[in-house]
């Protein structure tokens, strides 16, 4: 079911549930579906939104706008009621309205259809690519699994910087699709190709290992599809792989000797 909005609403829906996590891995025509579901709902202020103990019925998005809000314990932005919906239980918790307002809702059918088509997608997606990395080759399925459910689509246009040389580390990269440079500048700023990482390679994980700032910068070479890993589930679902990671370091200083004549320590710089 499709309902109707405004341009102006939909905007406002849109900015709403950019930040949820459960819709970070749908893709644009799949959130174009979410946006088409959703309905509004005035709340009043003592209402009970979800009941206690009552079957879920709707997932709820609070749109946040001038009017002060507060529902529940969310104020202003927020979402809340899918745990009923993702594992068919009764609601855990009563949620009531503070003050009036508005909210986003979507009932209980469409959200499972649209989230767990696409979690079902991206599993069988991102697990084919991941077969291909032979670091990976240590973890067992499920593992393997479970690292496919944690990562999260990113696209650069050409020429885009992906990683910037100081930074700190916020997590790694697999290559779903293009090419990327590793560029790294020495003492005169001037920045040398270090190597290039095509489909199923991988980069930013040295940072993580060493936990030390990003020792290269990293550009799109054209455009180029990636899944990111953050570091907290990189040190959760990878531990398996330390040492392989640990010993690819010294590719990477022998690499450096060979462009710069002079054998950067990798991991005083990482």
């Amino acid at each position: 079911i499709i309902h109707a909005k405004s341009d102006e609403q939909r905007q406002r829906l849109s900015e709403a549930v950019k930040n949820i996590f459960l819709f970070r891995s749908l893709d644009h025509d799949q959130i174009g579906e979410v946006l088409d579901a959703m309905f509004e709902r005035r709340v009043t202020e003592g209402e009970n939104v979800i009941k206690q103990g009552d079957d879920g019925d709707n997932f709820y998005v609070i749109e946040s706008d001038a009017e002060p809000r507060l529902v529940g314990k969310y104020d202003n932005s927020g979402s809340f009621g899918e745990l009923a919906l993702m594992y068919n239980l009764p609601r855990a918790a009563t949620i009531q309205a503070v003050t009036s307002g508005a909210l986003w809702a979507m009932e209980r059918q469409t959200f499972r259809r649209i989230l767990l088509k696409s979690a079902c997608r991206k599993r069988k997606m991102y697990e084919a690519l991941l077969e291909n990395v032979p670091m990976l080759k240590t973890l067992e399925k499920y593992e393997r699994m479970n690292l496919a459910d944690a990562l999260v689509p990113k696209v650069y246009a050409p020429g885009e910087q992906i990683i910037m040389q100081g930074d700190s580390a916020d997590g790694m990269y697999f290559l779903e699709d293009g090419t990327v440079r590793i560029m790294m500048a020495k003492e005169n700023n001037e920045e040398k190709e270090i190597s290039r990482v095509s489909v199923g390679g991988y980069f930013g994980e040295l940072a993580l290992v060493t936990k030390k700032a990003r020792a290269a910068s990293v550009y799109a070479v054209g455009k180029a599809k990636l899944a990111f890993l953050d570091v907290e589930a990189f040190e959760r679902l990878l531990g398996p792989c330390m040492d392989l990671m640990k010993r690819n370091i010294e590719d990477y200083e022998n690499e450096l000797l060979r462009i710069f004549g002079s054998k950067a320590n990798i991991s005083d710089i990482r």
